[in-house]
């Protein structure tokens, strides 16, 4: 298996039964053979330098119905809140003291914010903080949509496809939705100019490791700036409750093979890894990841903005997220950037 650990470490390519072979081949011995080459690999592109994206929850309203997500439409006991344009420019604020200098905007599928919204929300972010990136995590729209968003000065998108198989798309998602759409957004934003994420969940329901398989081709085939993969985590109020929660292990693992094919990728170490367990998100560095995404929500909403059960820093201020990483991460010996943190490839 090391042999096919060197190729992905030498060309970045596996064939399809070659990846299937590596996963379902790992072992201890293996796996930290691969988080070694994986670390060389970001090192050279990114040194010890780990990027903080600001993020901020603008709304848990949604007009979807996905069976894994605790914000689905059908959630009766969600408590909905939508944060004011006000509110969101003082998380920028506050955020750009703690050093931040990429603020993500996330939130569920809500027609609230329209294009002219959405488009004077960003001029205004990029008016008061001009050395920093926003980045928008808003879920499908239209192509003109996307590109008012881009000219209005968004930077980056993320978007999981968060699955490349269409039948297993269509099992967890409602009728309305599909793997055809999503990926027509993601390369609507490539083209468009966008740095774009793409990403998935490790463990989710019927998913197989030739179900991964097809998600690493998919990935390597979009060639995206940023890849987002966590540990699928069941929520309560949703069909999937009774489902087993994905793993650390795997999800590590799949990270250093993702680090091996993209080597200059932006690859964060989720708030869902350290949710699954309590070094989750040093242990997801360790594996070649090289962002963390630290929340810049009111204290207030956070407990809101619940996409699956047990979810960490809910009740954390803002400066107690930021330097609690900044703690976790050098003491694996990295060190906190106060930059934009783009991606090689942008000048």
């Amino acid at each position: 298996m090391k042999q096919l650990a060197d190729k992905l470490y030498t060309t970045g390519r596996l064939m399809p039964d070659e990846y299937k072979s590596l996963i379902e081949g790992r072992n201890n011995e293996l796996s930290e053979y691969l988080f070694e080459k994986a670390r060389s690999i970001r090192i050279r592109n990114y040194g010890h330098d780990v990027y903080i994206r600001g993020l901020i929850e603008l709304s848990n309203y949604c007009k979807n119905d996905c069976l894994y997500c605790g914000i689905r439409r059908s959630n009766s006991t969600a408590q909905r809140y939508r944060l004011t344009k006000e509110e969101i420019l003082e998380c920028c604020n506050t955020g750009y003291g703690l050093g931040f200098r990429t603020f993500v905007l996330q939130g569920g599928e809500d027609g609230h914010y329209t294009v002219d919204k959405m488009t004077d929300l960003i001029r205004s972010i990029k008016a008061a903080f001009p050395d920093c990136a926003v980045t928008l995590s808003i879920g499908e729209r239209s192509y003109d949509a996307y590109k008012a968003f881009f000219d209005a000065g968004a930077d980056r998108y993320l978007l999981r496809h968060e699955t490349a198989n269409p039948q297993h798309y269509s099992r967890l998602h409602p009728a309305s939705m599909s793997f055809e759409s999503r990926k027509q957004c993601l390369y609507d934003l490539k083209k468009i100019g966008f740095q774009v994420g793409c990403g998935f969940m490790v463990g989710s329901p019927f998913q197989t490791v030739d179900r991964i398989v097809e998600d690493l081709m998919f990935i390597k085939e979009l060639e995206p700036h940023m890849v987002g993969i966590g540990p699928f985590i069941p929520h309560h109020e949703t069909p999937l409750a009774g489902c087993e929660p994905g793993t650390l292990e795997l999800t590590l693992y799949l990270l250093a093979i993702i680090r091996l094919m993209l080597p200059a990728v932006l690859l964060p170490s989720t708030t869902a890894l350290g949710t699954i367990d309590p070094k989750g998100r040093e242990l997801g560095i360790l594996a070649g990841a090289n962002v963390v995404m630290p929340n810049l929500s009111p204290v207030s909403v956070r407990e809101k903005y619940m996409l699956y059960d047990n979810k960490i820093c809910t009740g954390d201020e803002a400066a107690e997220c930021r330097y609690c990483l900044q703690k976790r991460v050098e003491s694996i010996g990295y060190r906190i950037a106060v930059s934009r943190g783009d991606h090689k490839s942008i000048l």
